[in-house]
Formats: C-alpha cells, sequence, structure tokens
C-alpha cells in the first residue's frame, strides 16, 4: 500500500510540473518587429510556453500554414492549430478547448484593439477561422 501512495504521489508531482509549464507554441516572427515580440511575451504573461523562432522571409511561412488570405505579421502554431496574428489568448483558450475542424484562427491585419498593437477593447476585436483555399474566413469570436 505505501508503494501505491509513493506512486501516486509521483505521477500528481509530475502531472501537476506540466500543468505549470503551460500549453507550449512556437511563434514564428520577423527579428526586427516591436509588436511580435510584444504579442509573445503577452502569451508568456498568460501561461503559454512559447518558443519565439525570428524569420526573415516571413511569406514563406504564411504559405506553409495557408495564411497568406487572413495574414498578419506573425504566425503560430499551439496543438496543431494555426494562430496568425495578434489574437487574444481568449480565442486561443476557446480553440484549444472545443478542438473544432479547422486549420487555425486570425485576427488579421495588425488591428490596434490586440494583443500587442495596444489597448484591448472587450467585444471589439474579430477573430476569424482560417479558410482553407476557396472557402472564405468565418467569423470563429468576437474577442
Amino acid at each position: 500500500m505505501k508503494l501505491w501512495i509513493r506512486i501516486c504521489t509521483v505521477l500528481l508531482t509530475l502531472s501537476s510540473a506540466v500543468a505549470l509549464a503551460g500549453q507550449a507554441v512556437t511563434v514564428y516572427k520577423s527579428p526586427t518587429c516591436g509588436c511580435c515580440k510584444k504579442y509573445v511575451d503577452y502569451l508568456r504573461e498568460n501561461g503559454f510556453a512559447v518558443t519565439a523562432i525570428d524569420q526573415n522571409d516571413m511569406d514563406s511561412v504564411k504559405k506553409r500554414y495557408g495564411v497568406t488570405r487572413v495574414a498578419s505579421c506573425h504566425t503560430a502554431l499551439v496543438n496543431g492549430y494555426v494562430v496568425e496574428g495578434h489574437v487574444p489568448v481568449s480565442a486561443i483558450n476557446k480553440l484549444l478547448k472545443e478542438k473544432p475542424a479547422i486549420v487555425g484562427i486570425s485576427a488579421p491585419g495588425m488591428p490596434m484593439n490586440s494583443p500587442g498593437m495596444g489597448e484591448m477593447k472587450k467585444g471589439t476585436l474579430t477573430v476569424y477561422r482560417i479558410p482553407k483555399a476557396g472557402e472564405t474566413p468565418t467569423v470563429f469570436s468576437v474577442e
């Protein structure tokens, strides 16, 4: 019985450490973009474990992940999804919780009311589903 308690204690400790580490996110960004750095900081402040990769050719990244029609300045990968641009954590968490059968989500352009781009104003930022070829972007959420 004591061995079983020790095993359970070790498993709980390990699972807690993994939970504290946060969701892994890879962000491809321009090395000279200040708002991209602010967005990476925003993700980290909200518990994400971010790997930031400086990329001089962001166009090739956009093409690789199919976000050219809803592009912004940086492209993130999280749990099999693409997150394009200054998408709020609330929308990313919704994506990860609901797990829809989509490529990912985007806040196209560089909206001033988004994380890393100035003061966020709740209820004013439209986040879109990333469309597949030939599809029209549709609303994922309004944050």
